[in-house]
């Protein structure tokens, strides 16, 4: 799974100076300052050494490994405008029908890498009945256009303004990919690229 680019900080790292002190024993001051609140520092030793164990085994895990929490409930909803005026789209007129909605950008190497299966995978798909979307992530509509010209295109791509819908889905990178039932309910979260043969087994459950 991809994470947008992000700027990277112009801020400064401190390290030790010849200005810094030692601490003999509780309540001695460090470098001219106040007595050392000892109880304070535990305290706050106590909330931040947990976090940091928790955000450090979750680093190297299978994304999609994961917890899915939007499966099994109501798709939150929406009303998007398609890329190039190929029309609106609102979930809620969609429904009767299976929905795979799939979130992509231009830079995301792993959806250049998914997205032509995914094309192949709709032309059988789309006849049957089924909606194929994609939904354009923290990405421009021109790069979005050059995207689909390389990898392929069979269905519309809706626009984010803001990023609101991949919010309400709780999108974190992409590709992420959810197939939508007919009563519009969230039957599979793909985090990363979808797998084929669950995905393909999902989308005939659907149908």
């Amino acid at each position: 799974m991809a994470v947008p680019p992000a700027p990277v900080g112009g801020g400064r790292s401190a390290g030790h100076g010849a200005g810094c002190g030692t601490v003999d024993e509780p309540g001695a001051d460090i470098d001219g300052g106040g007595p050392v609140n000892w109880k304070v520092l535990l305290a706050g030793a106590i909330i931040v050494v947990p976090l940091i164990v928790v955000l450090a085994l979750g680093f190297g895990k299978d994304p999609h490994a994961l917890p899915v929490t939007m499966e099994h409930k109501p798709a939150p909803a929406f009303s998007l405008d398609a890329m190039d005026g190929e029309g609106h789209f609102d979930l809620a007129e969609l429904k009767g029908r299976p929905v795979v909605l799939n979130f992509y950008a231009s830079w995301c190497v792993p959806c250049a890498q998914e997205h032509p299966w995914l094309v192949q995978v709709s032309r059988t798909y789309i006849p049957k009945g089924v909606v194929f979307l994609g939904v354009l992530y923290n990405d421009e509509p021109a790069k979005g256009r050059g995207f689909l010209a390389r990898y392929g295109k069979n269905y519309p791509t809706l626009l984010d303004p803001g990023g609101r819908v991949a919010i309400d889905y709780g999108v974190a990178g992409v590709p992420e990919t959810y197939v939508i039932d007919r009563e519009g309910m969230i039957v599979r979260k793909f985090v990363g690229p979808v797998t084929p043969d669950e995905f393909l087994a999902v989308l005939e459950a659907v149908l």
